[in-house]
């Protein structure tokens, strides 16, 4: 017995020596053209209706097309067609219905037409909602219960079919975008700017009790005032007044054409039950499509057969033509056949496979930052020598976002427009080291903000020209924050000499509403607190948790608070609206969380909102963050970057923080992916080798002992 117990271990250890142990996917995908990703989340939802959510247009962007899109490469982001065959531009014409011309006066304009010219050509992909019987009738569109038995997911329908996607499909889903039941996140902001908007989401909520199936009927013979279709690939979207960001809703998954076979056959009795439903399995025209959904284990994009083609772009900037992110200019896409994303929820077990090569491109933690990235002497990201060793290659972009500290100007003492609440706010803005928190609590991963628009929107600007002089100033090509003495002295100008209030005597003591769940957050609210305590400044922190925090916000109860923004679309409007004083959260339930109000600003707001990008609408936003500068109701706080990396085989990862459909631009090098696997993941095979030595050495002499008792019971 025990020498066959051997035998087997040996035969093992033989089996055994060549390839890699720890494989996690079949062989016979070594070399496959399959990306390999993984998320930590699974996707809520996966109509494009409902969806607004990073983690579910993940998915979405790569499976449905609305009619455009970001360029790939060009910065500031810029929108082109995706299923568009041009980016609209705009008709204005005035209440009588008379044309205008571009340049009138935004006051003169009743309504804007655009006008979508979609390519012929493009086709759904493979689904069973299109499939016909001999008839030329819908197969799957009157399903029994019978006809159910052995249906368990979208696979088990055994006829698939197509058709093309023509204009009413977009119009189709804009007015789901108005249906009640299903509670779309941008309704509320199209009923303001698509005409008739409101008025079809009034009369769909009579339906709200009806069954899916007359909601859908109803919706196909609904009549929407500002959406009409021209003819098989053209339709028009009529917005009230002007408004020129609207372009940009037109490259989001809200805008993506929606067929109502889909509607109809997801909405037929039983399917719910089976989970065969639309917020599970998508259908779209785009590169990819969703061939397996099984959020507790992985979910699969396959190359949509159906999909009508695109190139790789043959524009970039100026440093792309060395870079090599243009060597695949002009051929066509998508490179990549199949993506698997796995669930990880753990960042370790993730950031162990990317490491072993098993995922192509990761995030960093915070937990394996140190091991990925160090910070250089002038405070640039670099990869380690460990990273830089396999070939792994680290990408940053700053995000379209801000973080920001606030200050609430309806407070008498940190708001208002007197000099003095405006000494006092620059005094902080002084003292607050954002380089430090950013290095403390972001491990690097922020670029300080001298105002409210971040780099890559157009309006921001490089440089001196870019800096905020009353925080910083311009010293050897770079900004450098100005002294605490200088803070210090405009404390005294304000009349809180060493924190002291001359009038009152007593020491300022500022409320700073937090929210805060655990020990990293207590550490940053006691870095915040010495920050104003270098200015002799007492911080109160009053922790709570987030509802309350909104609502003291909302109340305008709070003095200072930490708030951020992430932008909707690539237009300063987008981040100064945060600014307006008409959006004011406590008098108008805006996004202006400061209450800030300007008459100057406000005004040069309304104008610059409805201009074309150009010089004239640069002066108008330079002076409005001049003038937001020098009232302070922010202190700017910083934009984050994004940190990513991914490996040597893996080409064509280039950041677009706007873009969510960008894994069609990828290509892979599978060799030499599994090459490169196969070194990295040898087996060590020592420690079983000593294991079974040390067997061995306890076995051998039991066996002997063993040997030499039956020879001694047979003597």
């Amino acid at each position: 017995m025990v020498w066959w117990l051997l035998g087997l271990l040996a035969l093992a250890l033989t089996g055994c020596g060549e390839g890699t142990w720890n494989h996690p996917y079949p062989s016979a995908d070594a070399t496959s053209n399959t990306y390999y990703s993984s998320f930590s989340e699974r996707p809520k939802h996966l109509d494009p209706a409902r969806s607004y959510s990073a983690n579910e247009y993940a998915f979405l962007a790569q499976i449905y097309e609305p009619p455009l899109q970001y360029h790939f490469l060009l910065r500031p982001y810029q929108l082109v067609p995706l299923a568009a065959a041009e980016v609209p531009r705009p008709a204005y014409f005035d209440a009588s219905g008379a044309p205008l011309p571009d340049d009138v006066s935004p006051q003169a304009i009743d309504r804007s037409d655009y006008v979508i010219r979609i390519q012929p050509g493009i086709r759904f992909q493979p689904h069973p909602a299109f499939a016909r019987d001999e008839a030329g009738d819908y197969r799957y569109h009157a399903l029994g219960p019978a006809d159910l038995d052995g249906i368990n997911q979208l696979s088990d329908f055994d006829q698939v079919g197509t058709r093309e996607l023509t204009a009413e499909d977009y119009v189709y889903q804009i007015r789901r975008l108005a249906a009640p039941w299903l509670h779309s996140p941008i309704s509320g902001v199209m009923r303001r700017h698509i005409r008739g908007f409101g008025e079809l989401a009034d009369a769909l909520s009579d339906l709200q009790s009806a069954d899916e199936l007359a909601r859908i009927q109803a919706l196909r013979a609904a009549s929407l005032q500002g959406v009409e279709v021209l003819d098989r690939y053209s339709f028009k979207i009529t917005v009230e007044g002007k408004y020129p960001q609207f372009s940009y809703w037109l490259a989001m998954p809200f805008f993506a054409p929606l067929p109502w076979e889909a509607d109809v056959f997801y909405a037929q009795p039983g399917m719910t039950e089976r989970n065969i439903v639309l917020d599970w399995y998508p259908v779209g025209t785009g590169p990819h499509m969703l061939s397996e959904n099984n959020p507790n284990l992985r979910m699969i994009l396959e190359r949509n057969p159906n999909f009508h083609g695109e190139r790789y772009p043959t524009r970039g900037m100026p440093q792309d033509a060395e870079s090599g992110i243009l060597a695949d200019a002009g051929k066509p896409i998508p490179f990549i056949d199949r993506a698997i994303y796995s669930l990880e929820k753990e960042n370790i077990p993730r950031w162990n496979k990317f490491l072993q090569g098993y995922y192509d491109s990761s995030g960093i933690s915070s937990d394996a930052f140190d091991q990925a990235v160090q910070i250089d002497a002038q405070g640039e990201a670099i990869l380690t020598d460990d990273m830089r060793e396999k070939g792994i290659e680290l990408l940053t972009a700053v995000q379209p976002s801000i973080f920001y500290m606030g200050f609430n100007m309806l407070d008498p003492v940190v708001g208002g427009d007197s000099q003095r609440a405006r000494l006092l706010r620059r005094a902080i803005s002084i003292a607050m080291d954002y380089e430090e928190f950013i290095s403390i609590f972001a491990n690097g991963r922020g670029l300080v903000a001298q105002g409210p628009i971040p780099p890559g929107i157009f309006g921001h600007r490089e440089g001196e020209a870019g800096i905020n002089p009353f925080v910083y100033e311009w010293r050897n090509g770079r900004p450098v924050r100005r002294s605490l003495d200088e803070a210090r002295t405009l404390m005294e100008q304000a009349g809180y000499p060493g924190g002291m209030d001359r009038e009152t005597g007593r020491a300022l003591s500022i409320n700073y509403e937090a929210v805060a769940t655990g020990p990293d957050d207590r550490a940053r609210l006691n870095w915040i607190r010495k920050q104003f305590a270098k200015l002799g400044i007492e911080l109160v922190i009053r922790s709570t948790d987030y509802n309350r925090f909104q609502e003291k916000i909302r109340n305008g109860t709070g003095q200072v608070f930490m708030w951020g923004w992430n932008a909707d679309y690539p237009d300063p409007e987008n981040f100064l609206f945060l600014l307006y004083g008409p959006n004011g959260k406590v008098e108008h339930q805006g996004e202006n969380a400061s209450n800030y109000a300007n008459p100057e600003f406000d005004r040069l707001f309304d104008a610059m909102k409805f201009m074309e990008d150009g010089p004239q609408r640069q002066a108008i936003l330079d002076r409005m963050v001049e003038i937001a500068r020098t009232d302070a109701p922010w202190l700017w706080g910083f934009f984050p970057k994004a940190f990513s990396l991914h490996h040597q085989w893996l080409h064509n990862a280039h950041p677009n923080e706007m873009a969510n459909n960008t894994l069609k631009y990828r290509r892979l090098d599978p060799g030499r992916r599994a090459e490169l696997r196969k070194e990295w993941n040898v087996p060590i095979l020592w420690p079983i080798w000593a294991l079974g030595g040390l067997i061995l050495l306890l076995v051998i002499p039991a066996l002997w002992m063993v040997r030499r008792r039956e020879r001694s019971t047979a003597l």
